[in-house]
């Protein structure tokens, strides 16, 4: 079994989240840990394992999360005069589910 955090507890509602964006098929909300002083999180609302790995998913999906991944992006680079988009793959991914990170600022810990 594998962890995937966004399905377990986010999209079913077990963690509540600060909402940034969402969409019918995508959720952009604020880290619940942030590691960054400004930090985002960007997922599908289907379970899709990874960048490289889409499962279920399509390209209908993935251009959907990179559309509100943009906007997200666009809104810290506005707002904070920067930012990052940050993926992870393989062992780099603690949770198996596609994610992407906005973040901006120097790290926290």
């Amino acid at each position: 079994m594998t962890s995937d955090f966004y399905c377990d507890e986010v999209l079913s509602g077990r963690t509540a989240v600060d909402v940034v964006a969402e969409t019918p098929d995508i959720l952009a909300y604020h880290h619940t840990r942030p590691f960054w002083p400004v930090h985002i999180v960007v997922i599908p609302k289907q379970h899709v394992p990874s960048l490289t790995n889409l499962g279920e998913g399509d390209e209908t999906l993935l251009h959907a999360l990179l559309r509100v991944v943009r906007q997200v992006a666009a809104q810290v680079e506005a707002e904070h005069g920067k930012a990052r988009v940050l993926t992870n793959l393989g062992d780099y991914q603690d949770s198996k589910h596609l994610h992407f990170h906005v973040n901006s600022g120097e790290p926290l810990r």
